[in-house]
């Protein structure tokens, strides 16, 4: 049976040499953090952690509600139906300030 031993302070020295030789010094830290934020990203997926805040709340049925025509406020606003465009929309009256 094959068994696994962590790896000690010169390991990790090789390693680093070699990472440095391969890459270069200006490229390290780069890669650092690029491994850094997707071993985030995978333990944060794995954990289910910070997915509470992005999970939709449950979604309720659409209720329709029933379209109510709407009516000009008054006929006199209106152009007669002689000379009056059937594409046109009505003349709304101006907002006024209440209050």
């Amino acid at each position: 049976m094959l068994q696994t031993m962590p790896l000690g302070p010169t390991e990790l020295i090789i390693i680093l040499v070699i990472l440095l030789l391969l890459f270069g010094a200006k490229r390290l830290p780069e890669l650092g953090r690029s491994l850094g934020g997707g071993m985030r990203e995978f333990k944060d997926s794995v954990t289910n952690r910070g997915d509470d805040d992005k999970q939709p709340q449950a979604i309720e049925p659409r209720r329709e509600s029933p379209v109510q025509p709407t009516t000009p406020a008054s006929t006199s606003e209106q152009a007669p139906a002689s000379t009056a465009d059937p594409l046109a929309k009505p003349a709304t009256p101006p907002p006024t300030d209440a209050g």
